[in-house]
């Protein structure tokens, strides 16, 4: 028997997809808030890859100034109520909270986060005043967390941001690839629309960056061009009957789940591949759309999945099995997904091996690839003097500066694959590289 029924309205897909972290009232948060013990030394900040003064923060909420707290993020964070939803808190500041070594809760630092934030997107309080225009312009291709920070970040130095996205909605991931009991689209939205409105750059939607004619044009409009155009499609595995009707790659699965939401497709007995977060996203979400069921299946150990700990047992919670050292070698059907064959693996060495004469099937209507995306190396080789390393990311210096000049870059297609934390982290310390490139370098 299902954990979850299969939704067939708004009101059936909100009820299966209800966030984990729900939002703070007032009572709650100044309960909240009083716990802290304000750290000299805040561990908490050092593991905030975006260092807000979290303890600052806390406390200007438990003395009533909420507004004041969102500054605080915001100032270190752009994405400051998407980031308190979606952020691996476990993992990051709350992990590192002082609470952990005494056997007591830590403090909910991402619910307080999204508690600040939350009160000045819906009061629309104006928090920042963009710098006089400099007479500089800068693109910025793609409208992610790295893009929308770095313009961000540009407008309070002065810069006429231009970015340019291919799809019809802004924020990347976090609109297109977060599991929506994280963070629904409504809440991302409306965090884009108060940051455009906040510093002013203009966003051109379905407008895709492809070809030579197309960077030309921008190396002759722009001073600066920023890429944030993250990663590709799914990575395929290249299994027989890969092709099949009902074979789904994990990114693709989650988008069309969070732009369709109660008519997305879903099967009723779902095999997940990979041992990853998003692999546990999908499994889970897949539950919750009312498959009959659910497994994840990785070539590896338990011990070495790279999900972190609390997303395997959230997928646990919503009803999902899985199978370790348990490596996909076909996918079976004629023109639909009838099933999956799987070989059991171990580990010698650090390196996968295949137990002869271990090979099993399981049914199933459909497989999701959770295996990793693509690099976008094909749009990334059109530019002139961009280095690329082994895997397809762009390599940039420490101001984030590629070996071409002009161009800057961040998020996934330089790390390969992180946080939104992460790329929102690096997207502004981007902007400051090209403003030191720009207004320092060429005016001495």
């Amino acid at each position: 028997m299902p954990e979850y029924k299969r939704p067939k309205s708004p009101t059936e897909y909100a009820e299966n997809f209800a966030p984990i972290h729900p939002l703070m009232n007032d009572t709650q948060a100044h309960y909240e808030s009083s716990r802290c013990l304000f750290c000299y030394d805040a561990p908490c900040i050092n593991a905030c890859p975006t260092g807000i003064d979290i303890p600052l923060f806390i406390r200007q909420i438990n003395s009533g100034n909420v507004t004041g707290a969102a500054r605080t993020i915001y100032e270190a964070n752009y994405f400051g109520h998407a980031c308190g939803n979606v952020c691996p808190t476990e993992v990051l500041c709350e992990g590192a909270c002082v609470y952990n070594h005494q056997d007591v809760k830590p403090i909910e630092i991402g619910r307080l986060q999204s508690y600040a934030t939350d009160q000045v997107i819906r009061t629309d309080k104006q928090l920042f005043q963009p710098a006089r225009p400099n007479g500089y312009k800068v693109a910025v291709i793609g409208a992610g967390p790295a893009g929308i920070s770095c313009a961000c970040e540009l407008r309070m130095y002065g810069y006429e941001v231009d970015i340019l996205e291919a799809k019809e909605l802004p924020s990347g991931l976090t609109v297109y690839g977060v599991a929506p009991y994280k963070i629904t689209n409504e809440e991302a939205l409306e965090e884009m629309a108060w940051l455009e409105k906040q510093f002013g750059f203009c966003v051109y939607y379905k407008r895709p960056i492809k070809s030579r004619a197309d960077l030309d044009q921008l190396e002759e409009q722009y001073d600066a061009i920023f890429l944030g155009i993250g990663l590709g499609n799914t990575r395929p595995m290249g299994l027989p009957g890969e092709e099949l009707e009902g074979v789904w790659g994990a990114t693709e699965f989650i988008e069309q789940l969070r732009l369709e939401q109660e008519n997305a497709m879903a099967g009723q007995r779902v095999v997940v591949v990979g041992g990853g977060n998003t692999a546990m996203d999908a499994a889970s979400e897949s539950a919750r759309m009312g498959a009959e069921v659910v497994g994840i299946a990785y070539r590896r150990s338990q011990a070495e999945m790279g999900a972190y700990p609390f997303e395997y047992e959230l997928a646990k919670g919503a009803g999902v099995s899985a199978w370790f050292n348990a490596q996909p070698v076909a996918i079976h059907g004629e023109s639909q997904v009838i099933g999956i064959r799987l070989v059991q693996t171990e580990t010698v060495d650090g390196k996968v091996q295949q137990l002869p004469d271990s090979e099993f099937d399981l049914p199933c209507d459909m497989v999701i690839l959770a295996t990793g995306q693509e690099k976008q190396t094909s749009f990334l080789s059109q530019i002139h003097d961009l280095s690329l390393d082994k895997k397809g990311r762009i390599q940039v210096k420490a101001d984030h500066q590629t070996d071409n000049p002009m161009y800057f870059a961040a998020g996934d297609a330089v790390n390969g694959g992180a946080e939104v934390v992460n790329a929102v982290a690096e997207g502004k310390k981007a902007a400051r590289g090209i403003h030191d490139y720009l207004f320092l370098t060429k005016n001495n």
